[in-house]
């Protein structure tokens, strides 16, 4: 076999896997669109800001409004007493702030 016939057929094969994907994001996206309008109205009645990821400490909860008066205040890698601040690290305007 051709080494053109084999990159045509990867081709194809490609752009057969990529308008499948994009069907499916859009069937995806219509299905969706009940539920999103139901969290849109929960979320106007009750005056949700933000998302919360964790719920140990206030700089955790979400990290892109985490405030200076935090764990890191005082220095960027001090201890960390909290599981969820394995997961995340610290917010860079903590971090850009103590340099």
């Amino acid at each position: 076999m051709r080494r053109s016939t084999i990159f045509l057929a990867y081709s194809v094969l490609s752009l057969v896997v990529l308008s499948g994907l994009a069907m499916h994001a859009s069937f995806a996206r219509r299905e969706a669109g009940p539920a999103l309008e139901r969290n849109t109205a929960f979320v106007k009645q009750f005056r949700l800001t933000d998302l919360s990821l964790f719920t140990e400490a206030r700089y955790t909860r979400n990290p892109s409004v985490a405030d200076l008066n935090s764990a890191f205040q005082d220095y960027p890698f001090s201890f960390e007493h909290f599981p969820s601040g394995s997961l995340v690290p610290v917010p860079p305007a903590v971090r850009n702030s103590h340099q």
